[in-house]
Order: C-alpha cells, then structure tokens, then sequence
C-alpha cells in the first residue's frame, strides 16, 4: 500500500505562487506514474500534470501550460507542482495521485486526501 500526503495548499492572490508537495510512504514510488489532479466545485476532476518515474513530465493540461511545473524526487519519495501566475480560476482542491507504471489519464490506484487551494482576485 502507498499512502499519500498532500501539503502546500492556501489562500494565495492572483499572480502569486504556491509549491505543493506529495509525500509518499508505505513503499518506495520510484517506479510509479504520479499525477496532479484538481477539482472544483460544481466540476469534474481533471488532470493537470503528470510525470514518469524517469521525471520527465509527460502531460500538463492546456490552462496551465508555461505556469505550473510538476517535478519529482525519488530520493525523498515526494511529488512537487510548483505554481506560478496563479489565477482565480485556478481555486480547487489538489490531489496527487500514484499508479505502478506509466502515468494515465484518468486511472490511479492511489490518491491523497487533497489540499486546498484558493486564489483571490
């Protein structure tokens, strides 16, 4: 089993930065596909980035392309997004997210408890 741990998350205005992390326990996920994923009130979840284990990002969805960078150190166990130019539309609870292989759309076998994100206008 792998548990999940979000951190990071908070009231930020808009243009600034937030860096969340994902820390993992339970089993090493070096191997393991991760992802970002968000949901807002009133929408579906979605995927924002995800990274391989080689740490090369393989997907960052269209709105936040040139503003978010997903990244990975598999010598701490721990996921990163970091977050610049933050705008409101951006308000939604973050969720990192762990599946063996390469990373997926949609399909994770684990997931954290999420952190919140707001951004003010």
């Amino acid at each position: 089993q792998v548990q999940l741990v979000e951190s990071g998350g908070g009231l930020v205005q808009a243009g600034g930065s937030l860096r969340l992390s994902c820390a993992a326990s339970g089993r090493t996920v070096s191997s393991y596909g991760m992802g970002w994923f968000r949901q807002a009130p009133g929408k579906e979840r979605e995927l924002v980035a995800a990274v391989n284990w080689s740490g090369s990002p393989t997907y960052y969805a269209d709105s936040v392309k040139g503003r978010f960078t997903i990244s990975r150190d598999n010598a701490k166990n721990t996921l990163y997004l970091q977050m610049n130019s933050l705008k409101p539309e951006d308000t939604a609870v973050y969720y990192c997210a762990a599946r063996p292989g390469i990373v997926s759309m949609t399909q994770y076998d684990y997931w954290g408890q999420g952190t919140q994100v707001t951004v003010s206008s």
